[in-house]
């Protein structure tokens, strides 16, 4: 019994591996060409996935069509430099102090207020100042009478002692007599010197006062803005204690450490282009102002004073700025964009596009920047190179650009598309034909094959329709329903 039972099991195993053998050899795609599905029909269309006329479907293909972007070659300034960070700051930068101390009357101005040299902008209370200046007024008058009055003495004395002079010479006036006449004199004179001394005292006084009073009223000593505001009306404030801080932006600087071997290549007058973050793909044009003319032996690096016109003012002290200082400059460069130039086994050079394929092309170059790379040998005007997608390329590789189909159609797990375009007029579109899998000949939807995967022969019901087998997506076997051509919906490039 149970011999009988072990030749059954045996016969069924060998019956089975028959039978599918036979559905294998019927439902597979001949190496080198799609297989057909269910209802095949002479001259039916290219189907939707299908490995193209006489081509290999599968991973086990080779590279498909690459998508990239193209840029010609051409003519355009190119300029080599140097970059460099740092902070921006004004051109001149003041802290406004008063001159007189006092109590702060008001302040006119506010932060970021524009003001101009000259412009008051704050006044100290000056009550106590106006009554010295009254009393200094007063002593001058005084020192001025006084001197009068001297001068009235002193013509006097002169009068007197000339007239005992004469009547000494005469011998009508003793010696003693004239003596007094000559010290009056002399007297007179002293008092009438001493008299424009307290003058002068008094009038140096008066204008000491006087300019402390003008000192009451404090004016901007620049033109700029207000940076800062340190105190408000009521408050005492002295020389110690600035008001406001002022900055002049019409000119911004920046100043930078640069290292001894870049220092060569530097010279005032230099241009310089100037990038802040706060406008992002903006660029500010600037010069060398000053160079340091000694290194600072700690860091190796000498100071350069880089200056940038802001007419409109838009650059702000304190600004993060990045600066890049041109050291030559070629005015008619063949250029090509900077993210077309690939590295290769060592040699770098470009991929040129030639009949849809591309082409490695070997390239010296030389000044470079972030955009642009000027090509010294290697490319000539209006060469069509690749620039996005150059990286991931290989010298023969086929090229599609970027928006449009290639004359392929693109590549899927079981094959590629079907590069001629389905006729809406003829049999139905395949989705499933042939041998699909990893390695394998075929392709889903192949060329000629209509929806449905077996054999044109094995479905019960002819070619048109009916239930098939065929072979399945890794290499098994299966079977999907067919339908006829008037069953299926139309599939257009819109509905894929």
């Amino acid at each position: 019994m149970k011999r009988i039972v072990i030749i059954s099991i045996v016969v069924a195993a060998l019956a089975g591996v028959a039978f599918y053998s036979g559905l294998f050899s019927r439902g597979a795609a001949a190496p080198g060409a799609g297989g057909p599905g269910q209802g095949e029909a002479a001259g039916a269309p290219v189907g939707r996935q299908g490995g193209g006329p006489g081509g290999a479907g599968g991973r086990g293909g080779g590279r498909g069509q690459l998508t990239v972007e193209l840029a010609s070659a051409t003519r355009a300034a190119v300029n080599k430099e140097l970059a460099v960070v740092g902070n921006l700051v004004g051109d001149q930068t003041v802290s406004v102090v008063p001159k007189a101390a006092g109590r702060l009357e008001s302040i006119t101005v506010k932060l970021g207020d524009r003001v101009t040299r000259g412009q008051r902008i704050a006044k100290i209370e000056d009550e106590e100042l106006l009554e010295q200046v009254k009393q200094a007024q007063a002593a001058f008058q005084v020192a001025s009478a006084t001197i009068r009055q001297r001068e009235a003495d002193l013509e006097l004395a002169k009068t007197n002692a000339e007239r005992s002079r004469n009547l000494f010479q005469r011998q009508l006036l003793p010696q003693q007599t004239l003596d007094d006449s000559e010290a009056k004199y002399q007297s007179a004179q002293a008092a009438l010197d001493l008299a424009r001394a307290q003058n002068t005292q008094s009038q140096a006084r008066l204008d000491e006062l006087r300019a402390t009073l003008q000192n009451t009223i404090i004016t901007s000593p620049v033109n700029g803005f207000v940076a800062r505001r340190g105190a408000d009306a009521g408050a005492y404030v002295s020389a110690n204690a600035p008001i406001v801080d002022l900055v002049d932006i019409t000119t911004v600087r920046l100043v930078v450490n640069v290292i001894e071997k870049d220092l060569k290549q530097l010279a005032a007058g230099n241009p310089a282009r100037v990038e802040v973050d706060a406008f992002p793909g903006e660029s500010f044009q600037g010069r060398i102002a000053r160079i340091a003319p000694v290194l600072d032996p700690a860091t190796r690096t000498a100071s350069i004073e880089i200056e940038i016109p802001n007419g409109q003012f838009r650059l702000k002290p304190g600004m993060y700025a990045r600066v890049g200082i041109v050291t030559d400059s070629h005015p008619n460069a063949l250029v090509v964009p900077t993210n077309s130039v690939v590295d290769v086994n060592g040699t770098r050079g470009v991929y040129l596009a030639v009949n849809n394929v591309a082409q490695f092309r070997p390239v010296t170059t030389g000044i470079e920047s972030n955009t642009r790379t000027e090509i010294l040998d290697g490319v000539s005007d209006g060469d069509r190179v690749v620039t996005t997608g150059a990286p991931a390329l290989r010298n023969g590789d086929p090229i599609v650009l970027a928006g449009r189909g290639g004359a392929g159609g693109r590549q899927t797990e079981g094959g590629r598309t079907g590069g001629q375009p389905p006729d809406r007029s003829q049999a139905t579109q395949g989705r499933q034909g042939g041998t699909v899998g990893e390695g394998g000949f075929g392709a889903r939807r192949g060329a000629g094959a209509s929806q449905g995967t077996g054999g044109s022969s094995a479905a019960p019901g002819g070619g048109a329709s009916g239930e098939g087998n065929g072979a399945g997506r890794r290499g098994g076997t299966g079977g999907r329903r067919g339908q006829g051509a008037a069953d299926l919906p139309q599939v257009t490039p819109e509905t894929r």
